[in-house]
């Protein structure tokens, strides 16, 4: 194959990632292993050096894996402190000052479309919310938007419009670039073409998993094209694969120029839908054990040889024997090309489904011209995926440079490799220390919720799947509930997925079955208000709905309940148990083997209760509706 170099160039901006409730786990990492995984990710010529970093604008619904607090969980309630996403974005800032941050909302609290689930039939109340995170992300945490994307599957009515333009017009936000629908191609590219304000206010369309195709009316809109998100596979050396092709393939075919992957890092229990389909792995902050993972050596044979800014070359970017490549400038005279080879069983993305093609081994033949000409030497990075030995070999320089003989060079491609060339001489491999080696969650673990001042608003472990769990000062309590751990979320949200009518955090070893789960528990909801802890809990993430498992409930009305499911519809056992609202009451469930037993207060409440299934699972806590509780001294020892 021969391949000539030179000519127009398109605008790039690439390799971002994302996360919605994936990074769950991070923040309990302590030093030095959570710094080493932020290096990882973002620092500039160390690892995956990404370029953007799209977070979710909390919503208080599930969002995949988890719940992600809202900076306004009611009408009347601001608060830029809550969760996580804050704290990553100023790491990721404070490793590369020039990283894009992008926020967008993908459930809302439930105030917003006020009892209705859709949060655009008021589009001032939906536009002063967003405006709202971008300003407090100033405000409180001194970082700067760059970009939201409006989550719609069909923009097509004025009230959207004045959404969007409330969003891209505030005089405060005027910096803040729209991205459009960051979900599908169409109808967005359509009503572009025929709508000029939405044209003028709309910076980019993105679309999720577009499988490297974009539609004709995407491009006649002229407008930036993004795979706004894409991925979403499992993070061995397939999902390598699949990520070397998709970074490539996603311009050649279709014109993107950024691709984000979902998720930056798989720091949620793995048992979760979609585990470990992060560039990285790092699930156990309870042992400091992380593992970097193909896709993140992938990532860097892009990142580390350009930049926002930089321009792709507009040439044809199929190899006659299978595989693509791209080329970059930074308009200086630097030149990086990325080569793959990837074959199709080796390359397959979660999704959509791969249509077959063929790889073989070949030569290539590359023409440099125009100011290219010039060029001598380029440095060479190569990766070769092992799918026979398991043997790969990831992000290595070459000790001998690649000769350019009056603009032009040949290279032998084997199947299954990447290849960076680049004038640029600063990218490393860089590598911390090995961390320690994997265990378990603590088989006996102990949470009292006594921090005064926490620095994330959710406790270590604990994993919000309906509902959002927050430290809470209790200062109505003299005694020895002052610091609890509440239920905040009183209004169903307006949901992506069927989030649970209960709401529930998850913690622990999904490999537990024998187990005794004790918690002190206040119920705040008179009349038909309600808690639970639970057992073996074998669901969560987007299907939480049918989560099963050994469910123990008490009632303000003064009942207890046991059931095999979070819904209550599998009633085990039930009766009086005399528990009252706005008393602290202590629960203990205790599982072993086939049987089950409750306590309340240390007097036996409920024993022997059968339970065949599910055989092992998490320990949790939660609410029967979407109500303020509390609960205290939480305590499991499992096996």
């Amino acid at each position: 194959a021969e391949v000539v170099l030179g000519g127009s160039r398109l605008l790039l901006v690439i390799n971002p990632c994302d996360l919605f409730a994936t990074s769950r786990l991070l923040v309990n990492y302590q030093e030095p292993y959570r710094s080493q995984i932020l290096d990882y990710l973002f620092k500039p010529n160390f690892g995956a050096s990404l370029h953007i970093l799209k977070v979710e604008i909390g919503g208080d619904a599930q969002s995949t894996d988890g719940t992600e607090p809202s900076h306004m969980h009611y009408e009347n309630d601001e608060n830029y402190f809550r969760g996580y996403e804050w704290w990553l974005m100023k790491e990721a800032k404070k490793r590369n000052p020039n990283i894009k941050l992008i926020g967008l909302p993908w459930a809302f609290p439930g105030w917003i479309g006020k009892g209705e689930n859709w949060p655009y039939d008021y589009p001032d109340i939906t536009a002063y919310y967003i405006v709202s995170w971008i300003l407090g992300a100033k405000q409180y945490h001194d970082l700067d938007i760059d970009y939201v994307g409006v989550t719609m599957d069909m923009i097509n009515g004025s009230y959207n419009l004045t959404y969007i333009n409330k969003i891209f017009n505030s005089p405060l936000t005027y910096q803040v670039r729209i991205i459009a629908s960051d979900r599908l191609w169409e109808p967005i590219s359509f009503v572009m073409m025929i709508d000029s304000e939405l044209h003028g206010v709309v910076d980019v369309i993105g679309a999720h998993y577009p499988g490297t195709k974009t539609v004709p009316n995407a491009l006649l809109t002229g407008k930036k094209l993004w795979s706004s998100e894409d991925y979403s596979t499992f993070n061995d050396d397939v999902g390598a694969g699949c990520w070397a092709r998709i970074l490539n393939q996603n311009y050649v075919n279709g014109n993107m120029t950024s691709t984000i992957a979902w998720n930056l890092v798989a720091s949620y229990y793995e048992e979760l839908p979609f585990g470990r389909c992060g560039l990285m792995t790092a699930q156990q902050p309870w042992s400091g054990h992380y593992k970097v993972e193909s896709p993140i050596w992938i990532t860097a044979h892009t990142t580390q040889f350009t930049q926002p800014g930089w321009s792709y070359l507009q040439v044809d970017g199929h190899l006659e024997g299978g595989g693509s490549f791209v080329a970059l400038t930074d308009g200086l005279g630097n030149l990086t090309i990325i080569i793959e080879t990837m074959s199709h069983n080796h390359s397959k993305c979660i999704r959509p489904p791969l249509p077959n093609f063929s790889v073989v081994p070949q030569r290539a033949t590359f023409y440099l011209r125009g100011s290219f000409c010039m060029v001598e030497t380029l440095q060479v990075w190569h990766s070769r995926l092992d799918f026979e030995s398991g043997n790969s070999s990831l992000f290595h320089l070459s000790s001998l440079q690649l000769q350019v003989w009056k603009g032009r060079f040949s290279l032998d491609l084997n199947v299954d490799e990447v290849y960076t060339l680049t004038t640029l001489k600063t990218g490393r491999k860089c590598a911390c220390p090995e961390p320690p080696p994997p265990q378990p969650f603590p088989s006996n673990y102990k949470d009292d919720f006594n921090i005064g001042n926490p620095p994330f608003s959710e406790a270590p472990n604990f994993a919000d799947q309906t509902g959002v769990f927050e430290y809470f000062i209790n200062a109505s309590d003299p005694g020895d509930h002052v610091f609890t751990l509440r239920q905040v979320v009183v209004q169903r949200p307006i949901t992506w997925v069927s989030d649970a009518d209960q709401t529930i955090s998850v913690i622990g070893n999904f490999k537990w079955v024998n187990m005794t789960v004790t918690c002190d528990i206040y119920i705040e909801k008179p009349r038909d208000g309600g808690v639970f802890i639970a057992g073996r809990v074998d669901n969560g993430g987007i299907y939480v709905r049918n989560t099963k498992g050994v469910f123990f409930w008490v009632f303000a009305d003064g009942t207890y309940r046991v059931t095999g499911d979070l819904a209550g519809k599998k009633i085990l056992m039930k009766g009086l148990a005399g528990v009252r609202d706005n008393a602290w009451h202590t629960l203990t469930l205790n599982i072993q083997g086939n049987s089950a037993s409750g306590l309340l207060n240390g007097y036996p409440l409920w024993e022997n209760v059968t339970v065949s299934s599910p055989g092992n699972g998490w320990a949790a806590l939660g609410t029967r509706s979407f109500e303020f509780a509390q609960f205290d001294n939480f305590h499991v020892e499992a096996c």
